[in-house]
């Protein structure tokens, strides 16, 4: 039987970091032995909001390319590829820029969001506006039947299923509404206690050295409670023991939690545990990391072959989309 297609990218606008494996690529390697999947290097994407540093574009495509395949991803199971080396992403993208109202546009949630996010930032761009549309262009046309999200992220896939649904009544029933591949996303948070994320500057990369990360943490807040060896904390305050539940086993939740509740353990020792936990988490993707960064030329035949094959499969429907939208002269 024909294996339904997944359709997920990731922006290089920075380095990749722990919350991104845990939150996202450990499930895109899952995927790939269910589904056909077709993962992508979203370089455009990053210009959004990055077209002031585009130097930085291609060092981090190396970053996130790298990781992609240290985490797991295999490009004899997955499609991998470069977004701008899939041109047919753009014409698409412009196809249906056509067609969608610009209030659909306007009324996006990461629309506003991200406006005051990233209030220093000059962001009053058509190509900021229309993220969503070339997001888009990016699933339909592979017409993908899934996206993996988490929960939150659904309505933001909500306006890529509005102006598939619009294409296919004005033409003809081309692209399946894709739909969201809800996925337990766990909450990720960064040395500061917020969400782990590249804009907060409180991640830990993958690219981080192992005696960087255990700096990381060891110097991570955790309950504030707790100003003395001897003061009894809630560990549910620490951002330490919610990296515990992700990384730890059940005994060792268990015990950090009695400990900190009773000050039976001190601080330093809580992250002395999680510290190892994670080591043994990132060891074997940091091996994989070593032996990739030194062939650069099979990472960069790795991206050419997935872009042609994407292109192939992009170029099938778009040959379709042209041609219900009168783009099509065999005799002039």
């Amino acid at each position: 039987m024909k294996k339904e297609i997944v359709l997920s990218g990731m922006q290089p606008s920075g380095k990749l970091h722990l919350g991104n494996l845990v939150g996202a690529l450990k499930n895109w390697v899952s995927l790939q032995e269910r589904y056909e999947c077709f993962y992508f290097l979203a370089d455009w994407h990053a210009l959004t909001t990055g077209y002031l540093s585009p130097e930085i574009i291609k060092e981090n495509s190396q970053d996130l390319l790298i990781n992609f395949l240290a985490a797991g991803l295999d490009p004899n199971k997955s499609t991998i590829f470069i977004q701008s080396m899939v041109p047919q992403h753009a014409e698409l993208h412009l196809l249906l820029s056509m067609i969608t109202p610009l209030g659909w546009l306007e009324r996006v949630p990461t629309f506003k969001e991200k406006q005051e996010e990233l209030r220093g930032k000059d962001i009053s761009t058509y190509g900021f506006l229309g993220y969503p549309l070339l997001q888009t262009a990016d699933i339909i046309i592979y017409r993908a039947n899934y996206v993996p999200v988490g929960i939150d992220q659904v309505p933001h896939l909500e306006i890529c299923r509005e102006i598939a649904r619009r294409f296919n009544n004005l033409y003809k029933d081309l692209f399946p509404e894709p739909q969201p591949l809800l996925t337990e996303f766990p909450k990720v948070p960064g040395v500061d206690g917020r969400k782990m994320s590249k804009s907060y500057d409180n991640a830990i990369y993958l690219s981080d050295p192992p005696q960087i990360v255990e700096q990381k943490i060891k110097t991570m807040m955790t309950d504030p409670a707790r100003k003395r060896r001897t003061d009894k904390g809630d560990p549910e305050l620490s951002p330490v023991f919610q990296l515990h539940k992700i990384f730890s086993t059940d005994e060792e939740i268990q015990e950090v939690a009695k400990g900190c509740r009773t000050a039976d353990i001190g601080c330093l020792d809580c992250k002395k545990i999680l510290i190892k936990n994670i080591f043994k988490y990132l060891e074997p993707l940091w091996e994989r990391q070593s032996k990739l960064s030194g062939n650069l030329d099979e990472l960069y035949e790795i991206v050419f072959t997935g872009s042609q094959k994407a292109m192939k499969r992009a170029e099938e429907t778009l040959s379709i989309v042209r041609e219900l939208m009168g783009l099509r002269y065999k005799n002039i």
